[in-house]
């Protein structure tokens, strides 16, 4: 296993980071015992949930996956979203994060969380709010290292100029969706990473099973996150997509070598990632992700790859002088 340094924190974390969605969900818990335990034996040191995940199960499978060896690992988890009914039971006010914060590390088990990242941008709590509120809980010891989900170039840009400013702790981690069919990230999170130091620990490289060869043009599967869920058939749903797909299944077919594979060493190529999220129902449908780890894309493989779908536009108009 490769281990790389996670932005500018001096930790070390796996290539890949194995997301616990599942767990609780469409992995029973023994399926989960089973998929960690295959990634643990592959290298990962490198754990990502979410408070919201199968309505806090995935914490708790994974809180006693993690009791023998929480020392070794680098577990996230996070807050925004809603977990209740409630009014303040969602969002990233001082209120609500400090209560989701203890919710989580007691069904984690632990005492910190290595990163703890805003699910999403909050319009109603304003950005100073926020960091404060984070870089509390830093000083506190129950998270080390603040980190963003799903916010956009200029809400990241803003927050690192208020926490400069204001002498808080910083988001350290930035977890993009990116894959071969949402490529947004490629105009301005990634280079904003790179620029900053910040890791990237980019999430969906198989597009919610888009990229797995799977789908055509005219084929779909009888089972899957795009075929049974609305959020991912209306992400993945323009035709658009399914043309990409369908190239990229032919070649990875020419090139003897499976989809998902492929589709995970191509997010992994990418300069300012560190670490792909990668995720599955059972050891089967994780095994091909995990073969990424000793792929070795070419230079020029990366860009025949990218050549299949389009690149997304510049962020300025001005593209003839770039």
């Amino acid at each position: 296993m490769q281990y790389v340094t996670l932005g500018r924190t001096g930790v070390q974390v796996s290539r890949l980071c194995f997301g616990t969605m599942s767990f609780g969900a469409d992995a029973d818990e023994q399926v989960s015992v089973d998929m960690f335990k295959g990634c643990r034996d592959a290298g990962i040191n490198f754990f990502d949930c979410a408070n919201v995940y199968a309505e806090g199960r995935s914490e708790v499978i994974l809180g006693k996956l993690i009791a023998d060896c929480r020392d070794d690992l680098v577990i996230t988890s996070k807050c925004v979203m809603p977990t209740g009914k409630g009014p303040n039971q969602r969002g990233a006010s001082r209120h609500h994060m400090f209560q989701a914060v203890e919710q989580s590390l007691k069904r984690l088990n632990t005492d910190r969380l290595d990163l703890y990242f805003l699910h999403h941008y909050d319009p109603h709590t304003p950005i100073e709010q926020m960091l404060t509120a984070l870089d509390d809980l830093v000083r506190q010891g129950k998270i080390l290292y603040p980190a963003v989900s799903n916010w956009s170039a200029w809400q990241i840009a803003k927050s690192l100029g208020i926490s400069q400013f204001s002498r808080l702790a910083r988001f350290e981690c930035i977890q993009p969706m990116y894959n071969l069919v949402k490529r947004q990230a490629e105009v301005e999170i990634l280079p904003l990473a790179e620029s900053e130091n910040m890791a990237v620990v980019s999430y969906s490289p198989l597009g919610g099973g888009l990229l797995s060869g799977k789908y055509t043009t005219k084929t779909r599967p009888e089972v899957g996150r795009i075929v049974e869920n609305k959020m991912y058939s209306s992400r993945y749903g323009d035709e658009s997509n399914y043309q990409v797909a369908e190239r990229f299944s032919a070649y990875a077919q020419q090139h003897d070598t499976h989809p998902a594979t492929l589709a995970v060493a191509w997010v992994m190529a990418h300069d300012a990632v560190t670490a792909p999220i990668i995720g599955a129902r059972n050891p089967d449908q994780l095994a091909p992700s995990l073969a990424a780890l000793d792929y070795e894309m070419s230079p020029e493989q990366y860009r025949q790859i990218s050549a299949l779908s389009i690149d997304p536009p510049l962020a300025t108009d001005r593209a003839e002088e770039q």
